[in-house]
């Protein structure tokens, strides 16, 4: 025997007698994984090094559109605030002009001509084309003959000659007058007479009282010099205002704004080549410095292959000593391993004795204190008879094999798979393993167990550990209560679909009942575990409440 395990060690330690084999190859092994692992670290910094130089292109091009996308948003702004800028300067120059022109004409010229414009009505025009399409198309012909009624009142020609004379030689392209139904009663373009303006967004603000404008372009425009092309106009409606601050009509007036929009977008060009020209000088910039860390990297990557083959040279150098210290020890690992067998051996038949003698001392002492007691309790004739001997030896055994049995109950509680239980047979031996221990002795559980309770599914082992720790919890809650009293009420019943498992730490009368804090980590993982079940912990004041599903009856 002895022979055959020498053989099966030294077929794992292998040592050098004579023999070319060697125990163990370090140092071919350490080449080759070594190689290897120096081959892949190599070519991992280099794919990692050239990912940070095309990570570095992308975040330099990044940059370069964001400044470019910045620069054009920029020069977006600054045309957007100019042409508003400009909308309202000549805003307030219309305003201007329409109180000089309405000081110079409204109440001689236009304000006469407005009120003889109201006995036109414009009501029949208006019901033309309702609830059509085309329904502008449809009121055309009204309101053009609407403003040749216009047209033909008393001093519309008196105020048109006074109009065209007052503007002449101005940048006011055209102007018109609307009362305050929409109609338009005067235009510089005499085809526009009669309109209704009333929907007009611009005309309503004014005749509210705020003045409206905006920058139009218009390809052909009716100015007062005549035809126009091509041109930018700032259209404003302005209110007319009496003294007393009332609104008596609407002016509007298009203002030739074309050579100031032409030398702005002149100003605009000359910022977009600036920008231009400092977006070529970022992206030379960018490139160069791309050029740079290419550099640097491509160095530092000749760098680590340099320090790598002076790191596997030593360590090769390091390996190979080692594999004379493995050679040396070889035989002293062979020796060494042999004791341990045999050590391991005689451990194993100790304790396999030690098993025996256990089961002859306790196992059969038990049979025959059983089988006196019962041959004793039949000597019922003979003198001397004490029937208080057999009495006791039969509790004792039973007191013995109760506790074995207890232990082995607890032992042996469950599986790691959910199961149908029942809950006061593991509540019972969870309580009487707990009174083993002597942190018990002074905090002892009374048990208030319902009857017939239904058979619960629940993991055992899990639902063992569940109530071991919420019983050594709450012992320690207990123990600020004064030693006569305190005590740990357990207790079950059925609620219907599921059984209720109550645990509580009470003191005597004179004192609160404790509670296990918030705090403490147990709750939590109790009630983690219990969810995984299908149950569920609840806290009724002090007391720890733990429901469980039943099983259904046809299951």
């Amino acid at each position: 025997m002895k022979r055959a395990a020498d053989v099966s060690l030294q077929r794992l330690f292998p040592v050098r007698r004579g023999s070319p084999s060697a125990p163990f190859q370090l140092t071919r092994y350490f080449t080759a994984t070594s190689l290897l692992a120096f081959i892949v670290l190599a070519l991992s910094l280099y794919f990692l090094e050239r990912g940070e130089q095309k990570f570095f292109g992308e975040v330099q091009q990044a940059q370069n559109s964001f400044f470019a996308e910045v620069q054009g948003r920029l020069l977006r702004e600054q045309k957007e605030t100019a042409r508003s800028n400009l909308v309202k300067v000549h805003e307030a120059g219309h305003v201007t002009l329409t109180n000089v022109f309405a000081n110079a004409l409204w109440a001689s010229r236009f304000a006469p001509l407005v009120a003889r414009a109201q006995a036109i009505s414009m009501e029949a025009c208006r019901r033309i084309g309702m609830g059509e399409t085309a329904a502008a198309a449809a009121q055309r012909p009204c309101f053009s003959k609407l403003g040749s009624q216009v047209t033909a009142l008393p001093g519309f020609a008196a105020a048109d000659s006074s109009a065209r004379a007052l503007m002449r030689k101005t940048t006011v392209f055209k102007i018109k007058v609307y009362d305050l139904r929409g109609l338009t009663v005067y235009s510089s373009e005499r085809a526009q007479v009669g309109e209704d303006k009333a929907n007009n967004a611009g005309w309503k603000s004014a005749a509210a009282g705020t003045p409206a404008s905006e920058l139009v372009h218009r390809n052909r425009f009716s100015a007062f010099e005549g035809e126009v092309e091509d041109r930018d106009l700032i259209q404003s409606y302005v209110p007319v205002l009496a003294p007393d601050g009332a609104v008596q009509g609407v002016f509007e007036v298009y203002s030739d704004v074309t050579p100031v929009l032409q030398q702005m977008d002149a100003a605009s060009a000359r910022i977009a080549d600036a920008i231009a020209r400092n977006q070529a000088r970022v992206e030379d910039a960018a490139a160069g410095n791309q050029r740079t860390m290419e550099s640097a990297s491509t160095k530092l990557l000749q760098i680590i292959a340099g320090l790598l083959a002076l790191t596997y040279a030593a360590l090769l150098l390091l390996v190979r000593n080692g594999q004379r210290l493995i050679d040396e020890e070889a035989r002293a690992r062979e020796q060494s391993a042999l004791r341990e067998q045999a050590w391991h051996r005689d451990k194993m038949d100790t304790m396999a004795a030690m098993a025996a003698n256990i089961s002859h001392e306790v196992g059969n002492p038990l049979a025959i204190i059983a089988g006196l007691a019962d041959e004793v309790a039949q000597w019922r004739d003979a003198s001397g008879y004490d029937a208080e001997a057999p009495r006791m030896i039969q509790e004792q055994t039973a007191r013995i094999a109760n506790m074995t049995r207890r232990i082995t109950d607890f032992a042996t509680a469950g599986h790691e798979t959910a199961e149908p239980l029942d809950v006061n047979q593991l509540i019972h031996a969870v309580c009487d393993f707990l009174a083993f221990d002597r942190r018990f002795r002074g905090t002892p559980i009374e048990l208030r167990l319902g009857d017939r309770l239904p058979a619960c599914r629940a993991i055992p082992d899990h639902l063992m550990e569940i109530l071991m720790s919420l019983l050594q919890g709450l012992k320690e809650a207990c123990e600020d209560c004064p030693a006569p009293g305190k005590r740990i009420l357990v207790e079950s019943e059925s609620l219907g679909a599921e059984v209720k498992v109550r645990m509580a730490c009470e003191c005597s009368a004179a004192h609160e009942n404790r509670r296990l804090p918030s705090s403490d980590s147990r709750l939590e993982s109790a009630r983690r575990r219990l969810e995984g079940m299908g149950g569920r912990m609840e806290s009724d004041g002090p007391a720890l409440e733990i429901h469980l599903g039943c099983v259904a009856a046809d299951a």
